[in-house]
């Protein structure tokens, strides 16, 4: 049956006169309406309705249908039919509906979670988790009766205030991190970029202490990687080896900011202007953070070429899956763009035609002229695209941004504090000198000599409930990806022993700072730890 509303004149069964109300459908096999007042008030969870709102009839201006209150009428309680209501504004009533009731099945499904008291040794201490409230629901749930699904209107409001926070000029969706990273080393990899095009065979700087997709679609493509050791309490890119790292194939610099804390970027940026070199700036770890580059603090992912950003779950913001490259430069934001959708020459966005007006008189590469400038590709490209839905989470998180680095500055130093004279059975972490990191973890590395092993403690904490990680690939050279790099001898440069690498390889874990974790969890762990420690 097709669902219908009307604007009905209800009689009081109490002598009070008459009142309207809103009924949806047809009488029922009880011969019930089910009916909203409609008030000249507006409160919470309420629409406004006039004429244009309407199929048939007249409605006074100023009148809210109450969607807060719904019950039912028997047939015998309306005097008569004012009204009917278009089909698009029923639509609106529903949609305000499932809206109200994904904001009440938040607060009785997701929201006794989060409140849930901390038990020491009973409840888990993740070492991240998405961090969420009924806002990232209903962004979620409106996109979704929408139904658009690939890239539309909140792809867009993302994409702009993304790049307002960070104050680049552009910033691209994507549909991971590891994309980002895929999109942004390609990006430089373009024949338009002439005699700075990255070509295979040409030589990139990076390190083998962290994440994988920082260095594969380099190494993917063609490129030689050069790795580089780093240091120690910042865990970041040994910069006084650059220099010796140098050669006439290098093209690029492409580094991570080791869980959140900046890499020398004065050193590094000074080193790729003065030999006329690409810096990428894998930002996926450290949104939020800043670095005071040039006497003025920037955003870490904004003084390189190219940044990226990710938003899977662990990260400083989600949307489940996700990421973003960004940059202030339109031409590498035009290349990027293309090579996220499919490789396309054409800029046009989803779903619509003809943004240059000439379609259809475009020549290029060998193909007939007029050829439709949709089906061009002047890159080989992907389709790396998120869906709206994503982005609707995406939109709601990027208010949050502010106080997730906050609290993951906050607890950072609790953790910190709380462990600072076990420095003789750890390398504790420091921040990287003129920065200030929006932690993505608290690393700890066991000093050599000291009479336990990783292993020992990683055990004792997990047993305990205590979530740990390890610094990702810690020596990425060493995992049997690069078996047959290593065994041809051929492909990638080492400059030195990488023995910091090995070092982090064998003795770091790190622990959890994530804005959902309670004062509670971080006691718990300093006090594990230290009787750990003690034992």
């Amino acid at each position: 049956m097709q669902t219908r509303a009307k604007i009905l004149v209800q009689k009081s069964d109490k002598g009070l006169g008459e009142s309207l109300v809103i009924a949806i459908n047809d009488p029922d096999s009880n011969s019930e309406f089910e009916v909203y007042p409609l008030k000249t008030i507006q409160a919470e969870n309420s629409i406004s309705i006039d004429s244009k709102d309407l199929q048939s009839g007249e409605v006074d201006s100023g009148m809210y249908v109450d969607l807060n209150r719904s019950y039912y009428l028997k047939t015998d309680s309306v005097l008569k039919e004012v009204a009917s209501v278009k089909e698009e504004y029923l639509g609106v009533i529903f949609k305000e509906l499932t809206l109200k009731y994904s904001k009440q099945h938040y607060r009785a499904v997701h929201l006794p979670k989060k409140e849930a008291e901390f038990v020491p040794g009973v409840s888990r201490v993740t070492y991240a988790g998405r961090v969420f409230d009924e806002e990232e629901i209903v962004n979620l749930i409106d996109s979704s009766l929408e139904f658009w699904l690939t890239t539309g209107r909140y792809a867009d409001e993302f994409e702009r205030g993304f790049g307002r926070l960070l104050g680049v000029k552009n910033a691209i969706l994507v549909n991971s991190g590891s994309s980002a990273n895929l999109v942004a080393f390609n990006t430089i990899t373009s024949p338009s970029l002439k005699e700075r095009q990255f070509k295979k065979g040409d030589e990139l700087i990076t390190v083998a202490a962290g994440f994988p997709t920082t260095v594969v679609p380099a190494i993917q493509y063609g490129a030689v990687p050069v790795f580089l050791d780093i240091t120690f309490p910042t865990y970041n890119i040994d910069v006084s080896r650059l220099e010796e790292a140098l050669s006439p194939k290098t093209k690029a610099v492409m580094v991570a900011h080791t869980l959140g804390n900046p890499f020398d970027l004065q050193a590094v940026k000074d080193f790729c202007v003065k030999h006329k070199l690409w810096l990428i700036e894998d930002n996926c770890d450290a949104l939020g953070s800043r670095y005071f580059y040039n006497g003025e603090w920037k955003n870490t992912g904004t003084i390189g070429d190219i940044g990226t950003s990710s938003f899977y779950p662990p990260h400083h913001m989600t949307m489940g899956e996700g990421g973003a490259v960004y940059m202030q430069s339109s031409r590498l934001k035009k290349i990027a763009e293309s090579i996220r959708d499919w490789g396309r020459d054409c800029w046009c966005p989803s779903g619509k035609d003809n943004t240059c007006g000439k379609r259809f008189n475009w020549e290029l590469g060998e193909l007939p002229e007029g050829y439709d400038h949709k089906y061009i590709y002047s890159h080989f490209g992907y389709n790396l695209k998120v869906t709206d839905m994503q982005a609707a989470i995406g939109v709601a998180q990027l208010k949050k941004v502010s106080s997730f680095v906050e609290a993951r500055s906050k607890n950072w130093n609790t953790l910190r504090k709380g462990l600072d004279d076990l420095s003789e059975f750890f390398i504790l972490p420091e921040p990287t000198k003129n920065s200030e990191p929006s932690w993505f973890g608290f690393l700890l590395t066991i000093k050599d000599g000291t009479k336990f092993k990783r292993k020992e403690i990683v055990d004792y904490l997990e047993s305990a409930g205590i979530q740990t990680r390890m610094l990702f690939a810690g020596n990425f050279l060493r995992h049997p990806a690069f078996d047959e790099m290593r065994k041809e001898k051929t492909g990638y440069r080492v400059i030195g022993n990488l023995e910091n690498t090995d070092k982090v390889m064998n003795d770091t874990f790190w622990l959890g700072v994530y804005p959902g974790m309670k004062p509670e969890m971080l006691d718990f762990m300093i006090q594990k730890i230290r009787t750990f420690v003690g034992k």
